[in-house]
């Protein structure tokens, strides 16, 4: 069963929230972070992209960068502009994008439950990106970003969660780049201690979000246990900080792939070899939009395609019939000659929050064909984690993002 444990979180003075909350840390380049942190000494993003208070260099992973960050979440805390609660808490984290509001708790999540598999998984995870978030959170002292958590809904949790936002007025109530982020205290223990026993009653967690966050932090909590060979249990290196949200508040967005090049072949060879597997319609008022799942649309050559996957592709294998595999296992692997997207330097992945003209612009500028994709289910995400399967890189897009500098655990 799901073990959660408040914590006495680190959370920005009132008067700079505003100016602190940021984007997580791997949805932008350093150009990118740069631009947004101009003019605004106060954004997270000095901790979590701390390299951009140091001169460019090849290696963003220089121990410079780490040394860098923990400099700064120091500084930030010594001077007040970051202030650490008095006690453990929980935290109620509210997200409004549009008509859309998820609702979730901000708790510490057990790295045994991890180990355990009670907190399951349904991606694989880069070996070069754990060892970055790993130097991060071990130099830096503290999970400084959450992993994004799942679970299958509860009329009681969604109860108790209700009955305090209504009594009770947010910390911050923030509104950044159109997404509304409020964040509520619970610092009462009888609550507190309700919300711990229903988790208990949960029998998994799911990372939505998050798997090399939580990978690196689970290790480095690890390290800190055999370097602590007294431990206890209730040292904080024993839990990574998390954003629990209900499985029926959250919205999976396509995430489109673009390729570089044709790997030889004309756009007539590529569509004839096509033609194989798929039953072709050109769109003559583009751009196309997949409206189900085994149909995907293509731009090439200045043109939309709706791709209709024909049933000798369709496969019983649960991972096999998702989108993203058909995708990757009768295009982009065959035809295109890209074995691993995971390494392969020649496709990228654009974010359906992005649009379908977005991979109209890339295509048009730097790449040869677009491909979007009909979203992945959650439905699908939980089914696939309960039987402990990997989806194929790159197959889900959440929004919104979980905002970053709102809260850091110290460990």
């Amino acid at each position: 069963m799901a073990t959660i444990k408040p914590f006495p979180a680190v959370r920005p003075a009132q008067r700079y929230a505003e100016k602190l909350i940021s984007l997580p840390y791997d949805v932008m380049d350093r150009k990118e972070a740069e631009e947004m942190t101009r003019g605004n000494p106060y954004s997270f993003l000095r901790i979590s992209r701390s390299e951009i208070d140091l001169p460019e260099q090849d290696n963003p992973y220089h121990p410079e960068v780490y040394g860098k960050a923990k400099e700064n979440l120091i500084d930030f805390i010594s001077r007040g502009i970051l202030l650490q609660d008095e006690k453990p808490m929980l935290y109620i984290y509210q997200q409004t994008m549009g008509e859309r509001i998820q609702t979730g708790i901000v708790a510490c999540a057990s790295i045994d439950d991890y180990k355990n598999n009670i907190i399951k998984k349904h991606e694989l995870t880069r070996v070069e990106k754990e060892i970055d978030r790993i130097n991060h959170f071990d130099i830096c002292n503290a999970n400084t970003e959450p992993v994004f958590l799942t679970y299958r809904d509860r009329k009681d949790l969604r109860s108790v969660i209700k009955d305090w936002t209504a009594a009770h007025k947010p910390v911050y109530n923030l509104l950044t780049d159109g997404i509304g982020h409020a964040l509520w205290v619970i610092n009462d223990e009888s609550i507190i201690q309700t919300l711990v026993e229903i988790y208990k009653e949960i029998p998994f967690l799911y990372i939505a979000d998050g798997h090399h966050r939580s990978a690196s932090a689970v290790k480095v909590g690890f390290m800190r246990r055999k370097s602590n060979p007294g431990y206890t249990g209730k040292e904080e290196f024993n839990y990574f900080m998390s954003v629990l949200f209900p499985d029926t508040d959250l919205h999976i967005y396509d995430y489109n792939r673009v390729v570089k090049d044709l790997n030889g072949l004309s756009s007539k060879e590529f569509i004839d070899k096509l033609l194989q597997s798929f039953y072709i319609d050109k769109i003559e008022n583009g751009p196309y939009r997949p409206e189900k799942k085994h149909i995907f649309s293509m731009y090439l050559a200045g043109s939309w395609y709706r791709l209709t996957a024909k049933d000798k592709i369709l496969s019983n294998d649960t991972i096999d019939n998702l989108d993203v595999s058909i995708l990757q296992n009768h295009v982009l692997s065959p035809l295109l000659g890209i074995q691993d997207p995971r390494t392969d330097k020649r496709i990228d992945f654009i974010g359906g929050i992005r649009g379908l003209n977005h991979l109209e612009q890339r295509v048009n500028n730097d790449m040869a064909v677009a491909f979007a994709l009909h979203p992945v289910l959650i439905s699908d995400l939980l089914f696939v984690s309960d039987q402990d399967k990997i989806m194929p890189p790159k197959s889900t897009w959440f929004e919104p993002k979980l905002a970053s500098g709102l809260f850091v655990h110290l460990i």
